[in-house]
């Protein structure tokens, strides 16, 4: 049987990207189409042609990373770096969502981007992004890996800036592009401390390293795993790098789905996981990691509660469930954090691609105050989206109720204040996102006549993807069944423990009991009903609104904090942007203008006097010429003379 190279797996998108980028303009949109999503369709099939024997190989007890060298890229005396591409249970769950979510995007955006005029360069991009994230993912050492993750982050602002026309998407992808540049000059710092410690920045030399002797490297480890995290929380939107997340709205719904969903947001949780033997040695840095996920998930939770428009209130709910991500990191349950990712990946996409199917029914419309009464006009997309709402809530048994139960349950073993934390933010996920079903879908429709008489469920290629996502975010958490249920019930765990290696020295996650489990699991249900309870009652029947409106208007500076994002873009506007731009401005003004152009000005100004000067002295006259040679001669030879006499 032929083995499929890896190389072949990202190498595909980027065909796509060139097919699309170079020709697609001439050879119009039928092509684009064929090329853009085809391309990744058979990444996707290269992509399972590996992982199908690979994970039958992982499940029969042979974990061991299959990696493959492509070209060594630099050597500088004791220092090389190859390019090479790896294998094994991390990279191979990573591969199997992005690739095949990525291409239901794919699919999906065929429908809905047809009309715009920059159909291929809206797929050469796209594919451009799968590329970027294909190599971050399989990359065998950090500077492959950093290859892909500024890959991502330039198709981010790309896509983001999609329609560049408006400066709210041209100012949204440059707030991404400087947000991203902040953390990875972090990420950067990381990896020079990485090879200052190791000497080397591939994974198979640095782990084992670590651990064949964890205490020689420990005391380097707490200020590696700081600054890697640093990266991690710009690309994955973490306090205080995560503002420039919910501003990539203003790109195509579908690459707001892939985004939050399948690519860029995940990398910062996959490089944590990735390094997990550098965190578990550096508790402190854990600490961080736990305490910033536990505060953006409740953070951006309750921002997300008084938004209005519907693909803000999912841009907050990504923000908080890498929150939760987090959270399971810094308190050492990776693979709960990575499972999360997984069941995220199906019931984001999902969220997003069902939102783009109501904003396309409504004629670009995204406020929800001016929707209402659409699962009668849009069955599929109500049903689907439904679904991806009961999973991201916590719902028995919908999909992100198996892993967020998970998180909970380790956080609950490590710190029951962080669990708290975490609980509250639960129950105002269910209650936001119950909250944009009612609004959205029930009541009475709010906007126009012209609206109501447009609005139709989307073509096949849309719905399509929405029913295979619907089907995944339902079954999706049946991967992770409690261990409560049995050692070996948890197939995602059976698969993942292999790459977060027992360590001497580190701390072991703490194991509950049954009871304390079945506790756990039965406070996380509650506080999810709780909030679809309570959205219920504020936002469905014909009085629908009443009650927040009062509330509003009892609190009403809470309430404007709150629907103000608490005000952090205009903290950030005086603290940094403002600051920055005036000494930006004194810097052009003064040292830029004045010294700097001053003095080539100056040195210009000199030289053309000089020549206005001497001028005068070119007559064309020859005899005037054959005088002050003369006098020259003279001159020289009045001081040749005088020099001698001395």
């Amino acid at each position: 049987m032929v083995t499929l190279p890896l190389w072949l797996i990202p190498a595909l998108p980027l065909a796509g990207f060139l097919a699309c980028g170079l020709l697609g303009r001439r050879l119009g949109k039928r092509f684009v189409s064929i090329a853009g999503v085809g391309f990744v369709a058979l990444a996707t099939a290269a992509a399972f042609a590996r992982l199908v024997p690979y994970a039958a190989a992982v499940f029969a007890g042979d974990p061991a990373a299959r990696t493959e060298k492509l070209w060594t890229w630099m050597t500088a005396g004791s220092f090389t770096a190859d390019v090479a591409l790896r294998l094994d249970p991390l990279s191979a769950v990573m591969l199997s969502f992005v690739t095949f979510v990525g291409f239901l995007i794919h699919v999906y955006s065929v429908g809905y981007m047809r009309a715009d005029d920059g159909y291929w360069r809206y797929f050469a991009y796209l594919n451009l992004f799968m590329f970027s994230m294909l190599t971050l993912i399989l990359g065998a050492n950090f500077l492959v890996l950093f290859v892909g993750w500024e890959g991502v982050g330039l198709c981010s602002y790309l896509l983001i800036a999609f329609d560049y026309g408006k400066e709210s998407a041209a100012s949204a992808g440059r707030k991404a592009f400087i947000a991203n540049r902040i953390g990875d000059f972090s990420f950067l710092v990381g990896l020079f401390l990485t090879f200052a410690a190791f000497g080397t920045l591939e994974f198979d030399r640095i782990f084992p390293a670590i651990l064949a002797d964890p205490a020689r490297f420990a005391p380097a480890l707490t200020a590696i795993a700081l600054c890697l995290f640093g990266g991690a929380a710009g690309k994955s939107a973490q306090i205080p790098l995560s503002v420039w997340l919910p501003d990539a709205m203003a790109g195509p719904t579908p690459v707001s789905a892939l985004i939050h969903a399948a690519t860029m947001v995940t990398a910062g949780v996959y490089l944590v996981v990735r390094c997990n033997v550098i965190f578990r040695l550096a508790p402190d840095a854990m600490l961080v990691v736990a305490i910033i996920g536990g505060a953006t998930a409740l953070f951006a939770a309750i921002i997300g509660t008084a938004q209005n428009d519907i693909k803000k209130v999912l841009a907050y709910s990504t923000v908080s469930q890498l929150g939760y991500m987090f959270l399971a990191c810094g308190v050492g349950a990776f693979v709960a954090g990575i499972f999360h990712v997984l069941t995220h990946a199906f019931f984001k996409a999902l969220l997003f691609l069902g939102s783009g199917s109501v904003i396309h029914a409504m004629a670009g419309e995204q406020d929800m105050r001016r929707m209402g009464d659409l699962r009668r006009k849009l069955p599929v997309t109500f049903w689907t989206f439904l679904m991806a709402t009961l999973a991201i809530s916590g719902i028995p048994l919908w999909a992100g109720f198996f892993s967020k139960d998970e998180i909970l349950g380790a956080t609950f073993a490590r710190s029951p204040v962080l669990w708290a934390v975490g609980l509250a933010a639960a129950g105002l996920t269910a209650f936001y996102m119950f909250r944009l079903v009612y609004m959205t879908f029930f009541g009475k429709f709010r906007g126009t006549e012209e609206q109501s008489h447009h609005v139709h469920e989307p073509p096949s290629s849309m719905t399509v993807p929405l029913v295979i996502l619907a089907v995944l975010s339902t079954v999706g958490g049946f991967l992770g069944l409690p261990r409560l249920l049995g050692e070996h019930a948890s197939l995602i765990h059976r698969f993942l423990d292999p790459i977060v290696p027992a360590i001497a020295g580190a701390a072991a996650l703490p194991e509950l009991s049954s009871a304390a489990e079945i506790a756990l699991i039965a406070a996380s249900v509650a506080i999810a009903l709780g909030g679809w309870i309570l959205a219920r009652a504020f936002y469905s029947g014909e009085n629908s609104g009443d009650a927040p409106a009062r509330l509003a208007s009892r609190y009403p500076a809470l309430y404007r904090a709150v629907a103000g994002k608490f005000y952090v873009d205009e903290l950030y506007e005086t603290i940094f942007y403002r600051p920055f731009r005036t000494l930006a401005r004194l810097l052009w003004k003064a040292v830029d203008e004045l010294v700097i152009d001053g003095a080539i000005n100056a040195g210009s100004f000199l030289v053309e006097l000089a020549g206005d000067l001497l001028r005068f002295f070119t007559t064309g006259n020859v005899r005037n010429y054959a005088l002050t040679f003369l006098l020259g001669i003279v001159a020289i030879l009045a001081w040749l003379l005088t020099g001698a006499v001395r």
